[in-house]
């Protein structure tokens, strides 16, 4: 049931924008708890690897006195994966294509972010 109430809200996300790809809701223990990615994306390979960086952006935020951390932004050549808290215990993952208008993706991605942290 909750895993459906999840999938739904990644699914209005995706909707939300042409620009984005893929989207997940992933533990901060790094599992996966709901996906809407490529058939080609290891989920659990995502799931671990937005846990280690968003550990690591909170140690950097904090090691330079820069607050809580709010997101991760990653730019690559073909787009952007952002990641931001969804809840206490969860990471919102969004990948947008390289054309995105990162205003209203951070937009979307903040509300859903919320939606997420209240089934949470």
């Amino acid at each position: 049931m909750r895993e459906q109430m999840l999938k739904s809200i990644l699914s209005d996300l995706n909707g939300a924008s042409a620009d984005i790809e893929a989207s997940a809701i992933i533990s901060s223990d790094g599992l996966t708890m709901a996906a809407l990615l490529p058939q080609d994306v290891d989920e659990d390979r995502v799931g671990a690897m937005a846990a280690a960086m968003l550990s690591l952006g909170e140690r950097t935020a904090r090691e330079l006195a820069r607050g809580e951390l709010e997101q991760v932004m990653i730019k690559g050549q073909e787009g952007y994966i952002l990641m931001s808290h969804a809840g206490r215990d969860a990471v919102l993952t969004v990948i947008a294509r390289k054309e995105a208008k990162l205003g209203l993706i951070f937009l979307d991605a903040r509300r859903a972010a919320k939606s997420v942290a209240e089934i949470l």
